[in-house]
């Protein structure tokens, strides 16, 4: 947990690939502690093709079940056929938008949201963006895409800066903040 607060928690993320990672771990996460996820992320990345979203998108019920039987995954029918279901959905974005980044950072303005807490208790787990963000997925076709899991999506990909003041990583991640002498 460290390691992936000190290096890529935050890091503002424009590779579609990244984001499509980000968005089915996140969904994959919920109701389950985001350490269960990441200690199961390298199996995420063997078991969907590296987060391949056009290969996602035509998997077969033969896929879907060996998906079901993985023990290295998050075995949730629902959300693994949520998975499937958000890449035919991330495709169609792809298109419309020319890259899901073009269409995801829109909810932000296309910068990342700096926020200024002294201490982690005031950190909201929902914002008007990330109701927005949800809502829009929703339409879009998507699943596990509620306004909490799309907040912690902001925060994973760097879409909001919600570091405290006193991290390390704030001034890193904000350009506009003197960094502490």
């Amino acid at each position: 947990m460290i390691r992936y607060h000190d290096e890529e928690w935050g890091l503002p993320t424009h590779d579609d690939r990244v984001l499509f990672e980000f968005l089915v771990l996140e969904g994959a996460q919920a109701g389950l502690s985001w350490e269960t996820i990441l200690r199961k992320r390298e199996n995420y990345r063997s078991a969907l093709d590296g987060f391949d979203a056009r290969g996602i998108a035509a998997y077969d019920a033969h896929k879907l079940r060996a998906l079901l039987r993985n023990p290295g995954i998050v075995r949730n029918r629902l959300k693994i056929a949520s998975t499937l279901k958000n890449a035919q959905a991330f495709l169609k974005i792809q298109t419309e938008f020319g890259s899901f980044d073009a269409y995801i950072w829109q909810f932000v303005g296309g910068r990342p949201s700096q926020n200024h807490w002294r201490t982690a208790q005031p950190v909201p787990a929902r914002t008007p963006q990330s109701d927005a963000m949800s809502k829009d997925l929703k339409r879009r076709g998507f699943n596990f895409v509620g306004s909490t899991i799309c907040y912690a999506f902001m925060q994973a990909v760097g879409m909001v800066n919600d570091h405290v003041l006193e991290c390390f990583r704030y001034p890193q991640l904000n350009p506009s903040h003197p960094s502490p002498r």
